[in-house]
């Protein structure tokens, strides 16, 4: 059997897989999060708690009401996005001339609200959904075996991310909305609704949340506390890259559950704080984040 570094090829190109998939959520849920804060100015601590609900809503989709998984994976987006335009609208715009403290403290808030409330209805204890039967089996490479539902995982995440840089970085609303965020007055004057516009940013970027959740619901276990064991994680994530930086949060997405694959391989003990150990690295040297502007 080949071995790279006296591991097993297979095992090594197994945890790149995995981790590839993990930096595709990295990715997907530390775009969300940039596009907030970068247009926005808010500290979205309740980022994860969406990613939360998106797996829970898609599970009540599946499981009770019995929709099947592609419905849900339109509709539980819409649905949060619904939810996060209405956090918008009645909290979170009365806050945006604030200290972002203050944005960080409400959506805290709101993160134990939301978990409490699922915690409630739906318990502590692990929900699973299977994997959708048009997603099943595997992908014989030749050196792997690879399941078909995460190269899709892979596959949806990144189409997500690549429409969303397009939108904002290439296209003319998403220059309008750049100007609208750095000088509304101005902006407005040429008749632009730009209150309009911050609205569905937010609302966009919480639905990135709760798309990303649907696609990771069938890889584990559901349970109220998955957006926190994630959201730390993705923060390390957008720091590195550069808080507001879009491209930045794609591409340290992705490098970073690669390297977070490779040390799983090669020393599993550290797997776990790797990511942080990058950012401080990275802090030191560049203050700004990688891809972040002075």
């Amino acid at each position: 059997m080949t071995e790279i570094f006296g591991v097993p090829a297979q095992v090594l190109y197994g945890q790149l897989l995995l981790g590839l998939v993990n930096g595709s959520f990295y990715a997907l849920l530390s775009l969300g999060l940039s596009v907030i804060f970068g247009l926005l100015n808010i500290v979205n601590f309740a980022h994860g708690t969406m990613y939360m609900l998106g797996a829970f809503l898609a599970y009540l989709l599946l499981m009770p009401l019995g929709l099947g998984y592609w419905w849900a994976i339109v509709l539980v987006p819409m649905l949060a996005a619904g939810l996060g335009i209405a956090i918008e609208r009645t909290i979170l715009h009365r806050i945006y001339r604030l200290d972002n403290i203050y944005g960080l403290l409400v959506t805290f808030a709101l993160t134990m609200i939301i978990e409490g409330i699922v915690r409630v209805y739906f318990g502590v204890s692990g929900l699973r959904y299977p994997v959708p039967a048009s997603l099943s089996g595997m992908i014989d490479l030749g050196f792997m075996r690879l399941p078909v539902y995460r190269m899709w995982v892979i596959f949806a995440a990144l189409g997500l991310c690549l429409l969303t840089w397009v939108l904002i970085e290439r296209t003319r609303l998403g220059a309008t909305l750049r100007a609208g965020t750095e000088n509304p007055r101005l902006v407005q004057a040429f008749g632009v609704n730009v209150p309009l516009l911050v609205t569905l940013v937010f609302g966009w970027g919480v639905g990135l949340a709760a798309f990303a959740g649907v696609l990771a619901a069938p890889l584990m276990q559901l349970t109220p506390q998955i957006g926190h064991s994630i959201i730390i994680t993705v923060f390390g994530v957008v720091v590195i890259g550069g808080m507001g930086s879009i491209l930045g949060s794609i591409l340290t997405g992705l490098a970073l559950g690669l390297i977070e694959g490779v040390t799983k391989v090669y020393y599993p003990e550290a797997s776990s704080t790797v990511i942080f150990l990058v950012m401080i690295l990275v802090l030191l040297m560049r203050p700004h984040g990688l891809f972040g502007k002075q």
